[in-house]
């Protein structure tokens, strides 16, 4: 028994000792991160803060004078998120067709102490419901940027895992390869949207429309930018285009670090390119494939400049709509509510993001 404890004794010193060179060690990074957590405080969450209050008043931009600003409550969150959904009514003609309401006057007729307004109408089931909102315009930037995120960035996964894979074999002009995959990414966004709006000019001066007139697929008369169910589509193929080699490069990276030992020992074994891409290839490149969809997703989330440079005030994205609401509207209020909602969208959409895809258990 005296042996038991002469043998622990040096051990409960050994372990208090770690135990106090852990706390101090704890302390001390503490004290590292101090200035970052102080500036993080000073320059991030205080403005932030500002835009949480300012989001319930009826603050104005660029007021004259002293004007007053009053605290509104929810308001300008009930203006933002109300919507009803309704099935339309319709009346059968002498020929049994259906002659459906007017969406919008239909909404301005309902009974209710908000004042709708059409966002989109569509068939289920055999039946035409509309969806109404108080500000249909938040309602259709938030389907709209959802649609392109969900479609860019599952386009640009897919097509820069390809050009990645092309440009880690080894070939003639490979080096000359990568540095040219790089233009489309590094013109800036203004540019390339130029150049692109050119392109898809609604008459035979566009690039487009003058080969599918020469192809004969066309009257050259399309309006990629101007016809509705065009629009996404084309702002889509723009992103595509310019993001495509930032994933590739990312994944080309991820690509470099798998040892070769493991390609030759799965091809002696006689395994087909297609499951060493999926029994090596993928599994390996998994952790940064993650980040790099973490990446783009939220920078999907937050297109500006693409949707501003395009479509102007005719289509907006949701960061858009907050900007032209604050600078046309000068409505500081109701674009603080439109950054707030956008934010919680975003914040909830990363914390989704990232547990799904395991970017933060450190495996």
């Amino acid at each position: 028994m005296a042996q038991s404890r002469i043998g622990m004794a040096p051990a409960s010193r050994g372990a208090r000792k770690g135990l106090r060179l852990a706390a101090r060690e704890e302390r001390m990074a503490w004290l590292l991160l101090l200035p970052s957590v102080l500036l993080l405080l000073t320059v991030a969450l205080f403005p932030l803060g500002r835009v949480f209050y300012s989001s319930f008043t009826d603050a104005r931009f660029a007021a004259a004078g002293s004007q007053e600003v009053n605290f509104v409550g929810m308001r300008n969150y009930r203006e933002l998120l109300s919507f009803t959904l309704r099935e339309l009514p319709y009346q059968v003609d002498a020929d049994g067709v259906r002659r459906y309401d007017h969406p919008r006057l239909f909404l301005r007729r309902l009974d209710t102490s908000m004042s709708y307004d059409e966002v989109v109408t569509f068939d289920l089931f055999g039946t035409r419901y509309v969806l109404g909102a108080v500000r249909p315009e938040f309602v259709r930037s938030v389907i709209d940027t959802v649609i392109f995120t969900v479609v860019t960035v599952s386009l640009e996964t897919i097509l820069g895992m390809i050009v990645a894979l092309a440009l880690a074999a080894k070939f003639f002009g490979r080096n000359a390869m990568r540095t040219a995959m790089l233009v489309p990414w590094a013109i800036i966004t203004v540019v390339s949207a130029r150049i692109w709006e050119w392109m898809f000019r609604s008459n035979r001066s566009g690039f487009f429309n003058s080969l599918l007139d020469r192809l004969g697929w066309g009257d050259g008369n399309t309006g990629f930018l101007t016809e509705p169910a065009l629009q996404l589509p084309s702002i889509i193929a723009i992103d595509v285009w310019k993001t495509t080699p930032f994933m590739a490069l990312l994944l080309l990276a991820g690509l470099s670090v798998i040892p070769k030992e493991l390609y030759e020992a799965a091809e002696v074994d006689g395994a087909s390119p297609i499951r060493r891409f999926f029994t090596i290839t993928l599994p390996l490149v998994s952790p940064t494939l993650a980040v790099a969809l973490v990446f783009r997703t939220l920078d999907a989330l937050r297109v500006f400049d693409l949707f501003q440079v395009v479509f102007g005030e005719r289509r907006f994205s949701m960061a858009s709509f907050a900007q032209y609401t604050l600078v046309a509207n000068r409505d500081v209020g109701l674009s603080s509510a439109a950054s707030v909602v956008i934010f919680l969208i975003i914040f909830i959409f990363a914390i989704i993001y990232i547990r799904a895809l395991k970017v933060d258990s450190g495996d």
